[in-house]
């Protein structure tokens, strides 16, 4: 059971551990530390201060517990960002993270099973095969099958993760009370997103399933490979899979030993995640070096497998269709465009001018268009990408965040595998195909298979309705009241006109039926019927003020 805590006697543990590594200037940065920095004035060190920096943040980062290596994970992919040394540091968080003992597991896997390993698994390796922030995993083998990893959760995880999210929740309240940007920035919806997200990886058998449904999204694909998933033996804090032999992505040196095609790697790399977001709606949000391994079994021609689904992002229809555009746009420098997105999606406040917001994106994205990364200064971009939003109260989005997080690690691989890479030629393709596919003459005809079932209970329940109104008008239910001769003549007419056009209307409505129907290999003959039956009662009921006709319409009594 978690046990909830204060949240400043955590932010004075982060606080003592910052100044035991040396790190006193990051307290000076972060305001709401510095009122208490005097506490932990003479705290003895942890290291000598002759240690390189970014080891002494690494070694913090460790310390300090899963929340803040998972950001160290992040940064550790952006060496456009940093120092090379500090990104070497950052880059061991991935799977190099101190591990528990061997010992341990053993007795962690025992309970969970209720019985001992040795009749679990026919090989289980006690000493972990790698160790990161929330879980570590073991190789073994499975009776009389595979080759497997079985990876299980890190003791009292839950209970570190906790209390980082309450000095989280608290730092966010005091934001939303205090901070001017509150209203734009939203802290509290960003921080309760993010704890959905983190609470979920702390669920192995979630990650199993995201495992197995990436799988069957790229099943037959040689873009990614993603490895079995054996339920039998997984466990809320246990999962077991097909253990992968590949090389890891940022082992460039055995990459280009091997004659590896990086240019195609990289440009598989961007196809993947355009694929995920807006074709499977599912997309791997974790995606550091130490989740992604390459097969080479054909180096010209290299597959990427991936590993770690503990954390997946979705996005709604309206926010996918809205990125795409946004892509789009940007592709053919279309800046109006671009702007009105934003108002019409109401990310902006109302009465914000369009033309303005238009020469702010030109102003950012054109010096940076059809660049190759190797020429671009994403840091400097997103800081004036961040001065607009700031200018015009661009509202942050926490339902965006995940995709924001996948980006940033998407393009920061991107940049190490191959400078070169054109984010916009590789990507524009995929994003003009999933328009086309949601707009276009096939999107239609799926929309209308959908529906079909529905159209034609409809069509089924139509006679019923109109024999329904028939009897309603003929027994007298239905009646208006007439004023004058010349009123009830004028009645009558419109009377008339309305019917002829309720049964051309159903005509049309059935002919277009009987045509998809048809064109599906579903019949069509009885709605072709309808239609031919329809513009017959049509032809009958044209207008006539000679033919005294049933009212319907006004006030029912």
């Amino acid at each position: 059971m978690i046990r909830r805590r204060k949240p400043l006697g955590r932010v004075l543990r982060i606080q003592r551990t910052l100044v035991r590594y040396g790190l006193a200037d990051i307290i000076d940065e972060v305001h709401f530390l510095r009122p208490l920095r005097f506490l932990f004035a003479f705290a003895p060190s942890k290291v000598d201060r002759s240690t390189p920096l970014g080891k002494r943040i690494r070694l913090a980062l460790e310390e300090l517990g899963p929340i803040f290596v998972k950001f160290g994970q992040a940064l550790s992919t952006r060496r456009d960002l940093l120092p090379r040394d500090m990104a070497d540091e950052l880059a061991k968080l991935q799977d190099l993270v101190p591990p528990f003992p061997g010992s341990e597991a053993v007795a962690i896997l025992e309970e969970a099973y209720g019985q001992p390993l040795s009749e679990v698994f026919e090989r289980f390796d006690v000493e972990p095969h790698a160790a990161a922030s929330i879980a570590q995993v073991h190789t073994a083998k499975l009776p009389d099958g595979p080759e497997v990893v079985v990876k299980l959760l890190r003791p009292g995880v839950e209970q570190q993760i906790e209390d980082d999210l309450e000095v989280l929740r608290w730092l966010a309240e005091l934001a939303d009370r205090y901070w001017s940007l509150a209203d734009r920035l939203r802290p509290l919806e960003v921080v309760a997103e993010y704890e959905k997200t983190i609470i979920d990886e702390l669920d192995l058998m979630r990650e199993a399933a995201n495992t197995a449904q990436l799988k069957r999204n790229f099943e037959g694909s040689d873009l990614l490979y993603v490895p079995d998933i054996y339920f039998d033996y997984c466990r809320p804090e246990v999962m077991v899979q097909e253990r992968i032999y590949g090389v890891p992505i940022s082992d460039m040196k055995t990459l280009r030993e091997a004659g590896t095609n990086i240019q195609a790697l990289a440009e598989n790399g961007v196809e993947i995640f355009f694929t995920q977001v807006f074709r499977h709606n599912f997309f791997h949000a974790d995606m550091h070096p130490g989740n992604i391994f390459v097969l080479i079994d054909n180096p010209e021609a290299p597959r990427y497998a991936a590993v770690d689904f503990g954390i997946v992002g979705t996005l709604s229809a309206s926010d996918r269709r809205y990125l795409a555009e946004n892509f789009l746009a940007f592709f053919d420098r279309d800046y109006y465009r671009i702007a009105k997105l934003h108002v019409d999606s109401g990310w902006v406040p109302e009465g914000t001018r369009v033309d303005e917001l238009e020469s702010a994106v030109r102003t950012v994205c054109e010096p940076i268009f059809q660049k190759p990364l190797d020429e671009i200064s994403f840091a400097q971009v997103l800081m004036r990408l961040f001065r607009v939003a700031q200018r015009f109260d661009v509202e942050i989005q926490p339902q965006m965040i995940l995709l924001h997080k996948t980006l940033f690690n998407i393009e920061g691989l991107g940049r190490e595998l191959y400078p070169q890479l054109d984010l916009w030629k590789t990507a524009q393709p995929v994003l003009r195909r999933w328009m086309s596919e949601q707009v276009g003459p096939r999107a239609m005809l799926k929309d209308v298979r959908d529906n079909l079932p529905q159209l034609r209970e409809a069509l089924r329940e139509l006679p019923g309705v109109m024999h329904q109104l028939t009897e309603q008008a003929a027994s007298g239910q239905i009646r208006v009241r007439m004023e004058s001769p010349a009123m009830l003549a004028v009645q009558r007419e419109l009377a008339n006109q309305r019917k002829q056009r309720f049964w051309l209307i159903l005509a049309a409505t059935a002919g277009i039926s009987a045509a998809v129907t048809y064109g599906l290999g579903a019949g069509g003959w009885v709605t072709a019927g309808l239609a031919a039956g329809a513009v017959i009662a049509g032809w009958l009921a044209r207008p006539s003020a000679n033919t005294p006709e049933p009212l319907s319409g006004g006030k029912r009594r």
